[in-house]
C-alpha cells in the first residue's frame, strides 16, 4: 500500500531569494503555468507584503493555476495576512502559509520577544488568517534549532487556531537524517495522535548538502507533504530538490513506498524552463536533470550501457524527459562505444580498422575534452584519403637474382 505524499513547490518564492534569480510577473506565471502541468500539489507564488511585484504576480498565479493549491507566505501581523488574502483572492485553491521563528536564538535577537508572546503571536496570526480562508498552514521557523517542548507547544496553539497544516523547517540546513526523521517522529507522535487530521510538512535546505537526505528521513518519519524547488535553487545552498525527492521515490520504491501527482517525464523539461527563466545553467553533474545524468565516457560503463542500460543507470533518461544522448566520447571511451557510434553514423568499422582509428581517436581524445561526431568523420575521412602505398608501406620489388 503507498501512501500519498503531496508536493509543495516554493520555487516561485523560496527559490526566487537565491540571488540572481529574480523572475518578473509574466515569469512567474510562465513556470507556474508548468509546475502545475507537472502535477505539483501546492504552489508557493510568493511573498505578498515584500513588495508590489511579488503581490501582483501572486495574484497572477492565483488567477492562472486552477487545479493546484496555490500558497502566499506571511508573517503572523495583521498587515502581512490581508496582503496575501488579497492577493490569492481569486485563487481557486487558496492557502495562508504563516511562520513564525520557534528557536530560543531567532526568539533572543530577531523577534524579541518571549516565549509566551511568541505563542500568542501565533495564535492571533493563525486565527486572523483562518477567518479569511480555509486553509492555513503553520510553520515554525528555525524548528531544528528549537527547544522540542516549546516547539510542540506553539504547533498545538496554531492547530487550536485552524492550522491544518504544520511545517517543521530546517531552516539553516542543521539537522542530520536522523536528528530530522526523529524530530518529525515525535511531533507526529505528540500531536498528529491528538490530531490525525492535521497533515506534518518538512521544508529543508541544504547548507550541508542533506536537504534531499533530511526530507526522505521525514517521509519515512510520517511526513505527508515536502517543500522543496525545481534544480533545488534557493537561499543559500539552496533547497530540496524537487526532481531528486520525487525521483528516490520512484527508483526506489521498495524501500519508500510513495506516491506523489508529479509527471515524471516533465521534470527535465521543467529544469530547463526554470534555468532559460533565471539564466542559471544546471551544474552538469546534477542528479536527474544535470547534462552528464545520464553520461558516459569511461569505456567498461560504456560497455555496460550498451549491452544492457541496467549495468549503470537505475532510470532511464526517458522516464524524466531527458535526452537519450547515453554515450559521451572521449579518452577514457573504449572500443565498443566508438564503434557503436560509428555504426550509429551509418560506418560500421571491421575490426582491423576499428583498432586503426582507434588508436588515432585516442590520440585527438588525449587533446580534446570532448570528440563529437565531426571529429570522428574527420578520422574516417583521413583514414580513407591516405594513399593505398602510405597505408600499407612502399611495393619492394622482389630480386630475381642475377
Amino acid at each position: 500500500m503507498k501512501t500519498r505524499i503531496a508536493i509543495f513547490d516554493t520555487t516561485l518564492r523560496d527559490g526566487e531569494q537565491a540571488p540572481g534569480c529574480s523572475m518578473t510577473v509574466e515569469e512567474k506565471v510562465r513556470l507556474a503555468m508548468q509546475l502545475e502541468e507537472l502535477g505539483v500539489d501546492v504552489i508557493e507564488a510568493g511573498f505578498p507584503i515584500a513588495s508590489e511585484g511579488d503581490c501582483v504576480a501572486v495574484r497572477a498565479v492565483a488567477e492562472r493555476c486552477r487545479r493546484a493549491t496555490v500558497a502566499a507566505l506571511c508573517r503572523t501581523t495583521e498587515q502581512d495576512i490581508i496582503c496575501a488574502a488579497e492577493a490569492l483572492s481569486r485563487a481557486a485553491r487558496p492557502r495562508l502559509h504563516i511562520f513564525l521563528a520557534t528557536s530560543d536564538i531567532h526568539l533572543e535577537y530577531k523577534l524579541r520577544k518571549s516565549r509566551a508572546e511568541v505563542i500568542e503571536m501565533a495564535q492571533r496570526g493563525v486565527r486572523l488568517a483562518r477567518a479569511l480562508v480555509e486553509e492555513v498552514e503553520f510553520s515554525a521557523e528555525d524548528a531544528t534549532r528549537s527547544e522540542v517542548d516549546f516547539l510542540c507547544e506553539v504547533l498545538e496553539a496554531a492547530i487550536a487556531e485552524g492550522a491544518s497544516i504544520i511545517n517543521v523547517p530546517d531552516t539553516v540546513g542543521y539537522a542530520l537524517p536522523t536528528e530530522y526523521g526523529a524530530l518529525i517522529r515525535t511531533v507526529r507522535e505528540r500531536i498528529g495522535r491528538r490530531h490525525p487530521q492535521i497533515i506534518i510538512s518538512a521544508h529543508c535546505h541544504n547548507d550541508l548538502g542533506l536537504a534531499v537526505a533530511n526530507s526522505l528521513a521525514a517521509i519515512e518519519a510520517g511526513a505527508h507533504q515536502v517543500e522543496c524547488t525545481v534544480n533545488g535553487i534557493g537561499e543559500r545552498a539552496g533547497n530540496a530538490a524537487l526532481e531528486e525527492i520525487v525521483m528516490a521515490c520512484v527508483v526506489r520504491s521498495d524501500r519508500l513506498p510513495i506516491e506523489t501527482g508529479i509527471r515524471t517525464p516533465l521534470l527535465y523539461p521543467t529544469s530547463q524552463m526554470l534555468s532559460e527563466i533565471v539564466g542559471f545553467p544546471v551544474q552538469p553533474n546534477k542528479a536527474i536533470v544535470g547534462r552528464n545524468a545520464f553520461a558516459h565516457e569511461a569505456g567498461i560503463h560504456q560497455h555496460g550501457v550498451l549491452s544492457n542500460p541496467l549495468c549503470y543507470e537505475i532510470m532511464t533518461p526517458e522516464s524524466v524527459g531527458a535526452p537519450a544522448d547515453r554515450i559521451v566520447l572521449g579518452k577514457h571511451s573504449g572500443r565498443h562505444a566508438l564503434a557503436q557510434r560509428y555504426a550509429e553514423l551509418g560506418h560500421p568499422l571491421a575490426p582491423a580498422e576499428l583498432e586503426t582509428i582507434y588508436k588515432k581517436f585516442i590520440k585527438l581524445a588525449d587533446r580534446k575534452k570532448r570528440i563529437y561526431d565531426q571529429d570522428l568523420l574527420a578520422l574516417l575521412h583521413a583514414r580513407a584519403s591516405v594513399p593505398q602505398t602510405e597505408r600499407t608501406g612502399p611495393t619492394v620489388p622482389r630480386w630475381s637474382g642475377a
